[in-house]
Parts: C-alpha cells; structure tokens; sequence
C-alpha cells in the first residue's frame, strides 16, 4: 500500500510558543527576518517623459516634421518652440556654404566675386607661388574657411587679378561684399607677420565688418563675430598649452 506523507507549512514567519521560549533562553538561533522583495520600480519610458525644449532640440528636422500635436500636450509653449525651430533649420538649410579657399582665374573674378550674393562676404587672397608669406596666410584662411563656411573663400594669382601688380604688397586680402570693395588688407604684417593665426587673420578680417559667418548667426553684428573669435582664440591656447603639458609630463 502507498506511503503517502503531508507536510504541513505555516505562513513564513509563524513561530509557535515552545519556539520562542526555546529562543529566549537561547535553545534556538534567532529568528530569519521575512523575505521581503526588492519594490518594483518600472524603467523610464523616454516616451512618456515630460517633453522640453532640449527634447526637440535632440529632433532632426524630419522628426519634427512627424511629430503629432498629440505628442506635445505637456505644454501649449512647445508646439511654437517646436514650429520656431523648425523654421530656423529651413532657414539654416538655405544658407549658402562653402568652406575652402577655392583657386579662380582673370575671367572668374566677376561671377565668383563681383557678382556673389548680396548677403555673402568674399574674401579675395592675391598671391603668387613661391611667396612664404602668401602660403602662410592661405594656411589660416583654409582653416577659416571651415570653421566660417557662409562666408567665400576665393585665391587668385596677384597678376591675373591687377596686372603688373607689385610682388612686395602679397599677400594682399580684398574684402567684398554686395558688389564692392570694403577692405583692402596689404603685406602679412596686417596679420601679425609670420607669426599669424587664423584667430589674428579673423580679427583683423573683422575689425570694420561683420566679414566671418559661421552660417548659424543671422545678421550677427561686427562686435558679435569679434567676440566668438577671441573666444575662439583663448580655447585654441588653452588647448595647446594642456598639450605641452601633456608632451612634457611624458
């Protein structure tokens, strides 16, 4: 014939009389706290989360184009500041971009420079090869012409440009804008000499106009674009002096 067993179990933490006299007079260990879980915390659902102007900042212009108003009830201010900027990225888009210095001939000059769009700084670099000086400065207008993609790099041989135009006034920097001369810049020493950088190129580049346009500041004003570039300028230094830093403790 079957065995059949039961074993009887109380609720966890039941403890009987003989139990706790047998523990008070230390018969017994002491009693096992209760199992008690970990509180459920449910992960975050970045869908849910409170919406924010960083939030549609992170958007692409293509994610805000699908956003739905549903997706912006937390609060009626976002939906503008989601149709602001998505006006601003349109406008961005729009904006012209160049970012190098790019070679032209005699015959270019009038379309690529007199002829530029009115709201389009150029920056015309005379130079000739075999000049030092005039590699030097084309040097930190490359790299000004990426960090400043909105405003128009051009080079073209000095003679092609002004014929018979004297060697020792290269480099020579002529700044257009809306068809005209508005600086004329004569000699590295306007950049500091050979000891120039694009951050003494910009400011000299700067000094009368609003010349440098990084393509994200609208109708930025002269002490604006100066202000980025000693900005620019005092991260530059800071860096290459972490560097020397860096190269030494080596």
């Amino acid at each position: 014939m079957a065995d059949y067993h039961f074993v009887y179990k109380d609720v966890e933490g039941t403890t009987t009389e003989w139990d706790d006299l047998q523990r008070k007079y230390g018969n017994l260990p002491p009693k096992p706290d209760t199992f008690k879980p970990a509180p459920f915390t449910p992960a975050a659902d970045p869908d849910l989360r409170p919406k924010s102007a960083a939030w549609i900042d992170e958007k692409s212009p293509e994610e805000l184009e699908e956003l739905e108003d549903d997706d912006l009830d937390d609060d009626r201010f976002l939906h503008e500041y989601r149709k602001k900027r998505l006006a601003e990225m349109q406008q961005a888009s729009k904006v012209v971009r160049y970012g190098s210095v790019v070679p032209i001939s005699g015959s270019d000059f009038v379309r690529e420079v007199s002829q530029a769009p009115q709201d389009v700084w150029v920056v015309v670099l005379l130079y000739k090869d075999g000049v030092p000086e005039c590699g030097l400065l084309h040097t930190c207008l490359e790299e000004l012409a990426t960090r400043y993609p909105a405003t128009k790099f051009v080079k073209i041989i000095s003679t092609d440009c002004i014929p018979n135009y004297p060697d020792h006034n290269l480099p020579t920097i002529l700044v257009y804008n809306n068809g005209a001369v508005k600086g004329t810049l004569v000699g590295l020493s306007q950049f500091g000499g050979r000891r120039c950088t694009p951050e003494s190129v910009a400011l000299a580049l700067c000094k009368s106009d609003p010349v440098l346009n990084d393509g994200h500041s609208n109708n930025a004003s002269k002490d604006d674009v100066i202000d980025g570039v000693r900005k620019k300028f005092i991260e530059t230094l800071v860096t290459r002096h972490e560097d020397e830093e860096d190269y030494s403790s080596d």
